[in-house]
């Protein structure tokens, strides 16, 4: 702490009450705190904290101690022994209690012991602007971080799939038509290993006249974003090729997504079978993986699924539709199949799965459409999402406390009860406004929403809002 160079010389004329006013300035509140801790005066430079703080108007005569919390009680007696003691004043966090069921009240302290008798000057600062940002902060930066894991968790899935891929896939810049990734299929399939295809053009790999008709290809893609195909003759393959692209967007840029289908005939050297790991893989995934034909039929399912759907074999599954496990209200499967039908994949679609025994679950639906001797098959993968964190939902028959919740409803209850909820709702949101208004005054509060002081008791008590004492003229009191 740097003091002045000459108080005297400039402060010693100064009266009680300039001093009062400079102290008063100095500080959210002040206060004036006797050699046994007690306060003899304090004041108040920021009207908001004082008309927030608990008993704030009944602080003098008692003990500082006692009007913080709990914790806050050993900071009071050691910023009082420091000043006593002559140290160097250090500002402490002090918390205050509020109102019922809000957070304390954050407030930095320091203190200055200001005559032989004891008394104590203690300067505070209204902390509670600086505690929500910082409350959003964190908030911030724990979503980053879900946000962050789980698109790790995607990408590491889909890169998975994209290097056991026994079909060859390239991705391919929009701009300079350079192959940015391949998987190891289209590796083999064009004599090359490594990665060495990273970086060269896509016009290396085909002839002269399929080029033209693959550039063709792209640029109607790339014009009306729609997937097409064209089959054309690779350099170095005795039997054409189907090239299939599509567009997507990475970041600002545009990229294509290839793939390349040997036909029949074709030779691939080396090219080990993949159909068996795959399947063996897809088979023991810890997620239900369930392949259907173009309508939802079920074709085949894996382990995890027919444990999710409580069945005992595939045969019970196959032919059935998909949408006998799956959807809150019968028609999810035919929103996925849309959406395949319409863009070739869907991500993180959330819905519940039925088993054989009644009871439901919450779970994930990333599911993908290909093509396959010109027949459409759907791919789903099933991710049960049951023990993740998520916002508390209003069980069925109690009013729900938000939107989100009331949203939380919509599929599991009929239309006319989903009608009352709402109704329900909008009641309790209007009655808690009102009493915010008028300070809890209920005769107010009844007098706003058009209502008899009886009505809005019925309602009080119906909604779980009337915890507190009786007031003056209430019916029950």
């Amino acid at each position: 702490m740097k003091a002045f160079k000459s108080p005297r010389k400039f402060l010693a004329e100064l009266d009680a009450d300039a001093i009062a006013s400079m102290v008063t300035a100095a500080a959210d509140v002040t206060l004036i705190v006797d050699q046994a801790g007690m306060i003899r005066d304090y004041a108040f430079n920021n009207d908001d904290l004082a008309r927030d703080l608990d008993g704030a108007g009944r602080w003098r005569g008692r003990a500082w101690a006692e009007t913080v919390t709990p914790d806050s009680r050993s900071k009071v007696e050691t910023i009082l022994r420091d000043a006593a003691a002559g140290v160097a004043p250090r500002w402490r966090h002090v918390n205050y209690p509020v109102s019922p069921g809000e957070p304390p009240a954050p407030v930095h302290y320091c203190a200055v012991q200001v005559d032989d008798l004891g008394r104590t000057v203690a300067f505070g600062r209204d902390l509670r602007a600086v505690s929500a940002l910082q409350q959003q902060l964190i908030d911030a930066q724990q979503a980053m971080e879900r946000d962050y894991s789980r698109l790790r968790h995607i990408e590491t899935r889909y890169r998975l799939l994209f290097q056991m891929s026994s079909e060859a896939v390239l991705i391919v810049d929009v701009g300079t038509l350079r192959i940015m990734e391949s998987n190891p299929a289209a590796d083999r399939l064009l004599g090359e290993s490594g990665g060495r295809l990273v970086g060269r053009p896509l016009a290396e790999a085909f002839e002269r006249q399929g080029w033209r008709a693959v550039q063709g290809l792209l640029a109607g893609v790339k014009a009306n974003g729609r997937p097409d195909w064209v089959r054309v003759e690779m350099s170095g393959q005795h039997a054409p090729v189907t090239v299939a692209a599509s567009l997507f967007r990475q970041d600002d840029s545009a990229m294509f997504l290839v793939r390349l289908s040997p036909g029949p005939g074709a030779e691939v050297a080396g090219e080990p079978s993949f159909a068996l790991p795959v399947a063996k893989v897809m088979e023991h995934a810890p997620d239900g993986f369930v392949v259907t034909d173009a309508d939802g039929h079920v074709l085949t399912a894996n382990e995890a699924f027919l444990e999710m759907a409580q069945l005992a074999s595939q045969e019970q599954a196959r032919g059935q539709s998909l949408e006998r496990w799956l959807g809150r209200s019968g028609v999810d499967l035919s929103i996925l199949v849309a959406n395949l039908k319409q863009r070739g994949m869907v991500r993180l679609f959330a819905t519940t799965l039925r088993n054989e025994l009644g009871t439901s679950a919450d779970v994930e639906i990333s599911a993908v459409s290909v093509s396959l001797d010109d027949k459409a098959y759907l791919g789903f993968l099933v991710r049960g999402v049951g023990r993740r964190l998520k916002p508390e939902t209003a069980p069925i028959g109690e009013v729900p406390r938000s939107l989100e919740q009331l949203n939380e409803l919509v599929g599991r209850v009929s239309l006319k009860q989903l009608v009352r909820e709402t109704t329900d709702l909008i009641e309790k949101m209007s009655i808690e406004a009102a009493l915010r208004l008028t300070d809890d005054n209920r005769a107010s509060a009844a007098e706003i929403l058009g209502l008899s002081r009886q009505s809005l008791y019925v309602k009080l008590r119906r909604f779980g809002l009337a915890d507190g004492p009786p007031q003056p003229g209430d019916p029950d009191r």
